[in-house]
């Protein structure tokens, strides 16, 4: 697809300079983009690469305008900015929308317009498939599942049985929606299953990380709203409630019942234990591990930084003594008073 800068502006609502007829068909850096691709600038250091780019239009904020005299997308965020246009160019090229030989759909599921079905894709008894949606190859919907519009799924998804999945949402390879939740009762004789009798619903705009896994209910069901973004290998268990335009980084684990609030940012290998619940606009910064509702906004941090290895060795005897030092501590105030 090519497009103007004129049109650009036009369809985002920004200012720009230049002429308007420029066009470009792809994205590139500052440093190495052709003239006939969009950059941006969005980090000041970058800034002396204004002077060589061959950007044929680069995505500036008015701050910035000045300093480059060629084509400009006038935008307060030119990240953002960017997103839209290289997402505007991605889905510029028309999907085929083909069931493939090879794809096994039950009679009664419903198949929206334009969908496509993937080589070795199965879609369940009494499924539906919204319009434009996109299952690419071995691709596995289960019974009694709703898929919205202009999905993608990603080669090897797997959405299982009564599944719930909202509009535009991206599901990367390998992502399992619907997996038993790990439900055991103790018996006398060992372990019995606790049958997983709810499911999973998504909302839209959502996006899944590859082989990331989001288990089924036990008896209601495990919830993410509208706008959550997981990142790879990702568990997300049982009865988990996430809010809408939360982010979660990779391999981290939330345990079951646990409810996260809305606009949250999870860093790559949080652990959030069950039962607890994350208010709204919370920070997890990496490797955190959550053992107790947090109850206020802000940016939570645990684990000790990185040391040598002697030096570690030396802290963690200390970290033993501490109860005890605590002790003698409290004693000595009471002599004191």
């Amino acid at each position: 697809m090519e497009i103007s800068l004129g049109t650009l502006a036009k369809q985002l609502k920004l200012e720009f300079k230049g002429n308007a007829d420029k066009v470009i068909s792809s994205v590139g850096t500052l440093e190495n983009a052709q003239n006939h691709q969009i950059s941006f600038l969005s980090n000041s250091k970058y800034s002396s690469q204004l002077n060589q780019t061959n950007a044929g239009i680069v995505i500036l904020n008015p701050q910035s305008s000045d300093q480059f005299t060629g084509n400009q997308l006038i935008s307060e965020n030119p990240y953002v900015t960017y997103a839209k246009v290289a997402t505007l160019l991605q889905n510029s090229s028309s999907m085929q929308s083909t069931i493939h030989p090879t794809a096994v759909i039950a009679k009664t599921a419903k198949i929206g317009k334009d969908v496509n079905v993937g080589p070795y894709s199965i879609i369940g008894e009494n499924t539906e498939i919204g319009d434009g949606t996109n299952l690419e190859a071995r691709v596995t919907i289960g019974n009694n599942c709703k898929i919205g519009k202009d999905c993608v799924f990603k080669p090897n998804v797997v959405v299982s049985c009564d599944c719930s999945i909202g509009d535009r949402v991206i599901l990367h390879p390998g992502a399992i929606i619907g997996a038993d939740g790990f439900g055991l009762a103790r018996d006398v004789n060992g372990w019995i299953k606790v049958p997983q009798l709810g499911s999973v619903r998504i909302g839209n705009d959502c996006e899944v990380g590859a082989n990331t896994t989001i288990d089924r209910g036990t008896i209601e069901d495990t919830i993410l709203e509208d706008d959550v973004r997981l990142d790879n290998q990702i568990q997300i268990a049982h009865n988990v409630h996430i809010g809408a335009h939360t982010v979660m980084a990779g391999c981290s684990a939330v345990a079951g019942s646990a409810k996260i609030g809305k606009n949250c940012m999870v860093g790559g290998g949080v652990g959030i234990l069950g039962h607890l619940e994350v208010c709204d606009n919370v920070i997890l910064q990496s490797m955190a591990l959550v053992t107790h509702s947090i109850k206020r906004p802000g940016s939570y941090s645990s684990v000790a930084p990185i040391q040598e290895t002697t030096e570690w060795r030396k802290s963690a005897v200390r970290f033993k003594q501490l109860d005890s030092i605590a002790r003698r501590l409290g004693n000595l105030e009471k002599k004191i008073k």
